[in-house]
């Protein structure tokens, strides 16, 4: 097993743990070691959360090993349901508790025995699925297990609200800019004239999830978590769904238009066309910004994508169909989905790349050299490393990519907190030669075509100080340029006459 593959999504139980932890009153049980419980921190430090139930670790040890570790399980679950009164107790393995092949779903069998609450395993395969799959599922179970419940017990209110409205599926704790895109969802919906029936799991209540089926439609903004949820709602209660991410001036105008066509199939008559131009022309700037003269000059730049299948695909499209920006390689680590993301990139760049291998990725970014990469956080180190500016859009993330201030990807606000990151992550104009002038420019450079070894190559004095003269914005190129000709010919050491050399190869 790589660790860049658990760098890019985590391991299956953190999934499950975003799910559990995202519905109010809820509580999850880690059977695992103690290290495994960082996800506590995570929520703490990330999401700057004052008040959250801590998720609890059934400690496995040296001693349960040896004797099993049914009765430790048990007792905590029970332990919690007292203490916490939670309405719901979710049960999640880890990779390393899954060694003791034991049966989980007896344990929960027994602790639902003496618990007042309810009580779930999440099962899902540790060894097959990472963290995104694993939420998807562990939503999807939830939500069956309460809808089987409800339908047992006659509760389920199967009649429509008398007004359009949604169920929005998938905004979780820890999620990429999640808390800033569920307001403006809501936002959007209330521009809509479409009630919000529910939101799930962020915030949510299990007691509420009967409700579900009252809604007209589900909306389902990312495609990772809430997918397998919204298919299951359609099989079972004929409730239609629109996965169209509201991303962008193109597809916000496509998911509204898809949202139109839905509930007006259910007896509705609404023309959102006004409110789209109005929107477009008035409230995001982004439209106007692309037509502008800034932008024009990041017309036909080079830009790299990579990230989760939802934002990366959008992000393809919005630089290449609304910036004009020319995205010369699109990339995923969500293999699983890899013909959806095939499917909706394909058009607008020259390469697709699909991997969790960071070595790899990183790779291909210093080989294309372009002029910024909008990725995850681990793409703004590799950026880093090759002086190339980096523009975050996807997990994994850091605690700058959950900003105080109000920060949506989604709607109309989104478009244009997305055209300032893009037209921000680019080099403008003079800036580096200007920082040359005033003596501040970073001079770091990188010296190879790829970051996964380490440069041979001396620069002598002369060589050097030559080198220092030429402007920023285009040393690295020169650097690089020089030192790819001089390994093509076997020379260690970097001179005057070699820089000369080098340029000339190019036609310089």
């Amino acid at each position: 097993m790589k660790l860049a593959y658990w760098m890019y999504a985590g391991p299956a139980h953190i999934g499950t743990l975003r799910i559990a932890s995202s519905f109010k009153n809820v509580h999850a049980i880690m059977h695992a070691p103690l290290g495994d419980d960082y996800f506590n921190v995570m929520r703490s430090m990330l999401e700057r959360e004052r008040n959250f139930t801590p998720v609890t670790a059934s400690i496995v040890d040296r001693n349960v090993l040896a004797r099993g570790s049914q009765e430790k399980v048990v007792d905590n679950i029970v332990r919690k349901d007292r203490e916490e009164s939670p309405d719901l107790i979710v049960l999640t393995p880890t990779c390393t508790s899954s060694i003791l092949q034991e049966d989980l779903q007896n344990f929960v069998e027994r602790a639902r025995q003496d618990a007042e609450g309810d009580v779930l395993l999440a099962d899902v395969n540790h060894y097959r699925y990472n963290e995104l799959q694993a939420a998807d599922k562990t939503l999807y179970q939830i939500i069956k297990y309460y809808l089987d419940k409800a339908q047992r017990k006659g509760e389920i209110i199967s009649q429509k609200t008398p007004k359009p409205s949604v169920n929005i599926i998938g905004i979780t704790t820890l999620g990429f800019h999640n808390q800033h895109d569920r307001t403006e969802l809501k936002r959007l919906m209330a521009d809509l004239d479409i009630e919000v029936n529910e939101i799930i799991p962020e915030a949510a209540s299990v007691e509420n999830l009967k409700n579900l089926p009252r809604a007209w439609f589900n909306l389902v903004p990312y495609r990772e978590v809430g997918l397998m949820t919204a298919k299951y709602l359609e099989s079972e209660f004929a409730m239609p769904y629109v996965d169209i991410t509201p991303m962008g001036v193109v597809e916000t105008a496509r998911c509204i238009r898809k949202i139109q066509e839905v509930i007006n199939g259910q007896g509705a008559a609404v023309d959102y066309e006004d409110f789209i131009n109005e929107q477009t022309l008035h409230i995001s700037q982004a439209a106007w910004f692309s037509r502008s003269i800034d932008c024009q000059n990041l017309t036909g730049k080079k830009a790299v994508v990579f990230g989760d299948n939802t934002h990366a695909a959008a992000m393809t499209k919005i630089l290449a169909r609304e910036m004009g920006i020319h995205v010369v390689l699109a990339g995923t680590y969500c293999k699983y989905d890899a013909d959806w993301f095939l499917e909706q990139v394909s058009e607008y760049c020259d390469e697709v790349l699909i991997s969790d291998d960071n070595g790899a990725i990183g790779d291909a970014i210093a080989r294309l050299e372009p002029a910024a990469i909008f990725g995850t956080q681990m793409e703004r180190h590799v950026g880093k490393r090759l002086d190339i500016p980096c523009g975050v859009i996807a997990a994994p993330i850091h605690i700058q990519n959950f900003p105080l201030g109000y920060k949506p990807f989604l709607g109309y606000e989104g478009t244009n907190q997305i055209a300032d990151l893009v037209y921000n992550s680019f080099t403008l104009g003079m800036e580096d030669h200007l920082l040359e002038i005033f003596g501040g420019h970073d001079t770091k450079e990188v010296i190879t075509k790829g970051i996964s070894a380490d440069s041979d190559l001396n620069w002598n004095k002369e060589a050097t100080t030559e080198l220092q003269k030429i402007p920023g914005f285009v040393r690295g190129k020169v650097k690089r340029n020089t030192e790819k000709f001089a390994r093509e010919r076997g020379i260690g050491e970097i001179t005057l006459e070699v820089m000369y050399a080098a340029k000339e190869s190019v036609g310089a």
